[in-house]
């Protein structure tokens, strides 16, 4: 797979379209050919305790940023047409699903690969665990800044770069 989208959501609280900030890269013949970032005010717009010691974002840090169908505006032409890539998909994909049922916007039936999945194919029990940081460590990519939507999403397509060609 040479041409792809690594995609990563943080979110707010437990609801899955609690988006709060989006890390994509970009690759187009194998080569990372854009990275963006945005911050998202979320909706429901709250911030649990547990969510926020995990990325470090708070409702100050959203309160004057565009709500998520401004923000996807910006993104979808970056990739469309691009199969997404995710570690754990289904989390991201379920966000994806879910913040876009808030909005009440059709969902252009994105296609998902997991390079969690594809790295238990591929690495089996040689690996202690198959987390991000684990995975992207042993495809070479060192991991400084997880949980940052940005660099899930470097790493994410570290990896896909690795086991999905």
């Amino acid at each position: 797979m040479l041409n792809f989208a690594a995609l990563d959501f943080e979110t707010a609280n437990h609801n899955p379209s609690s988006v709060c900030s989006v890390g994509i890269v970009v690759v187009r013949n194998g080569v990372i050919t854009e990275k963006i970032y945005n911050l998202i005010r979320p909706e429901p717009e709250w911030y649990s305790y547990w969510n926020t010691k995990i990325h470090g974002l708070t409702a100050k840090d959203t309160a004057q940023e565009k709500v998520f169908p401004f923000v996807w505006q910006e993104i979808a032409p970056q990739i469309a047409g691009l199969p997404l890539i995710a570690h754990n998909s289904r989390f991201d994909e379920g966000c994806l699903r879910a913040v876009f049922r808030v909005y009440q916007m059709d969902y252009p039936d994105y296609e998902f690969f997991c390079t969690c999945k594809a790295s238990r194919r591929t690495f089996g029990k040689t690996l202690p665990n198959h987390k991000l940081h684990t995975v992207a460590e042993h495809c070479g990519y060192d991991l400084r800044n997880h949980h940052h939507a940005l660099a899930d999403a470097e790493a994410c397509a570290a990896i896909a770069m690795k086991i999905l060609v």
